[in-house]
């Protein structure tokens, strides 16, 4: 396979592909060059940081991620930056959103539940004693790693996704509020980690009910339901789970359950065990200071050379193919029932431009619209949905001279109305789209 003209570098780390999207990050793949390990590499951009006030949280919360070494929370490694950017190093989590299995094959045996509830409490309960509170726990949030252990993502950085507005406290700008308390609802500032346990018992409840606890396709609705703690647990619950889950979901912070109170419950004790890992006290914190300044002021170490982007297909190596996948077996990548995931992948032989051309056919009758960047899109639905206006995020990458894979993958808003758009995509793109002499005998 070819490899790209150009190779952008941030530091020791070679950067590949895009992985998520947010307002204030753009989180992308990318493999240390001394190790081959892979990682994740958040960039934020620091004229919005500034501009919305927020770079001294960023400091104090980004520090004390550093000193967070916890099984159940995605590490973050180091810091770098740019005069334009900030650079954050991060675990490469690879075995998927823990909600994906909840979509897949419904709700989950009581056991099974409680060891994940296990691992978030463990999670939530370290960083809060640190000091440290995550503020948007939801389902994107909680990954899984190639063991299947629950690990929390964005831990402490998730302020990222909000803002400081004059009255100095933290107002949520999050498009799902189903998992938000009732006290970030009400817009007057809130505790971190009363907030933060409210989220954990609608997490339980979605793992044991296979639904929400809250829901309504009218926000005002949906916002009185929770405001009311208004829900009802299904007949399949122990009574110790619906016992726990009401003493969490209270709508009232004063008299919520705390996390000491959480561990010396009979429900959520049974199969516990404390968690048994080592800490490290010599954490250098050098670089968080450092992201802050100009480039000049920068070391080599900190700082990276920003290059414009290439003006054909990225290529893709095996190494980049591969760490698209779960473990070695690259069936996933290409599997025609990628059903509930939100992003998905297929090949082509037409050539870059023409694949464009077709997504922004099918794309604009739907009602979006198209922003190209060289073999990048976004597509914009200008119509809101129940979750907001859903972005679409497209990449085109090259395999070989004359086969290209793309990958579609939801930026914004409701997963199952991405979903909708991708069924007519492929419906759209069918004729470009590469198929083997088994895909066209399963089709005859």
């Amino acid at each position: 396979m070819s490899q790209p003209k150009t190779k952008r570098r941030v530091g020791k780390y070679e950067m590949g592909r895009t992985i998520g999207e947010g307002t204030f990050a753009k989180v992308k793949f990318a493999r240390n060059s001394e190790t081959g390990e892979p990682v994740a590499l958040k960039i934020l951009d620091k004229e919005k940081v500034l501009k919305h006030k927020m770079a001294e949280q960023i400091k104090r919360e980004v520090a004390t991620m550093k000193r967070i070494k916890h099984p159940n929370v995605v590490r973050l490694y180091e810091v770098m930056g740019s005069k334009t950017k900030i650079f954050i190093v991060l675990e490469f989590v690879t075995g998927g959103e823990l909600f994906d299995k909840i979509v897949n094959h419904g709700r989950m045996r009581e056991d099974e539940a409680r060891g994940y509830f296990h691992q978030l409490i463990n999670a939530v309960d370290y960083c809060h004693s640190r000091g440290v509170f995550h503020r948007d726990l939801k389902p994107e949030n909680l990954l899984l790693n190639a063991n299947g252990n629950l690990k929390v993502s964005d831990f402490g950085l998730s302020a990222l996704s909000q803002q400081v507005r004059d009255d100095g406290l933290l107002h949520t700008t999050c498009g799902t509020p189903n998992y938000v308390a009732p006290e970030v609802l009400n817009d007057r500032g809130y505790d971190g980690a009363t907030a933060d346990l409210w989220s954990c018992g609608v997490i339980l409840f979605v793992l044991l009910a296979g639904y929400l606890p809250f829901d309504d396709s009218n926000l005002m609705n949906l916002y009185r339901k929770i405001s009311a703690a208004e829900f009802t647990c299904p007949p399949w619950l122990s009574f110790g789970a619906m016992k726990l889950i009401t003493r969490i979901l209270d709508p009232n912070p004063m008299t919520r359950i705390t996390i000491s109170e959480i561990l010396v419950d009979e429900w959520f004790k049974k199969g516990y065990k404390t968690p048994v890992f080592e800490e490290k006290e010599d954490t250098n914190l050098d670089d968080v200071e450092a992201v802050f300044k100009d480039s000049e002021s920068l070391n080599q170490e900190n700082h990276v050379t920003e290059k414009k982007e290439e003006e054909q297909p990225t290529a893709m190596n095996a190494f980049q193919l591969i760490s698209m996948s779960k473990g070695l077996n690259l069936g996933n990548l290409f599997d025609g029932e990628q059903e509930f995931k939100r992003e998905t992948r297929f090949t082509c032989k037409c050539p870059a431009s023409e694949i464009i051309h077709k997504i922004e056919e099918a794309a604009k009758p739907l009602g979006f619209d198209v922003h190209k960047k060289n073999y990048k899109m976004r597509l914009k639905k200008v119509k809101a949905g129940r979750k907001g206006n859903l972005n679409v995020a497209t990449e085109i990458f090259q395999m070989a001279p004359s086969l290209h894979m793309v990958e579609v993958r939801k930026a914004k808003g409701d997963t199952l109305e991405f979903h909708k758009f991708y069924k007519h995509l492929s419906t759209c793109l069918d004729d470009v789209v590469w198929k083997t002499e088994e895909d066209m005998q399963e089709t005859k």
